[in-house]
């Protein structure tokens, strides 16, 4: 039996991946950072087209820095290569060696849903640093 949550042939949405490694005695400097980087990159993003989510993580069991965000279509996800605090907050973490892999947009080939709504927050909340 075919679960009708299982879309083939999505067009959307789209995923657009940034991440990059850095050395382990680098962790604690790093999070702070991506701490830190909310608050230029999150009201800039915000302000961006068809964004439907964004993600930005950092685990430090495997030296690793992501940025996750999904998109409506191909094109508003191609914002963010010109989106200059994304741009700044690169060349802030190259400086303290993190070491980017090339930006990916991941167009889907199918999808599943389970239902999950984010919950409601009160507007466009920028994290505490």
């Amino acid at each position: 039996m075919r679960d009708s949550r299982l879309i083939e042939s999505a067009t959307q949405p789209v995923i657009w991946i940034s991440s990059g490694d850095f050395s382990a005695e680098k962790s604690g400097e790093v999070e702070r950072l991506r701490r830190e980087s909310a608050l230029s990159l999150a009201p800039a993003i915000l302000r961006l087209h068809e964004l439907m989510y964004y993600h930005s993580v950092v685990d430090r069991s495997t030296k690793t820095v992501v940025n996750i965000s999904i998109w409506e279509s191909e094109e508003a996800a191609r914002q963010m290569e010109t989106l200059a605090p994304m741009s700044a907050q690169r060349l802030i973490l190259e400086a303290v060696g993190v070491r980017f892999d090339a930006i990916a947009n991941y167009a889907p080939l199918w999808k599943t849903e389970t239902g999950w709504t984010p919950r409601p927050q009160s507007g466009n909340e920028v994290p505490e640093v």
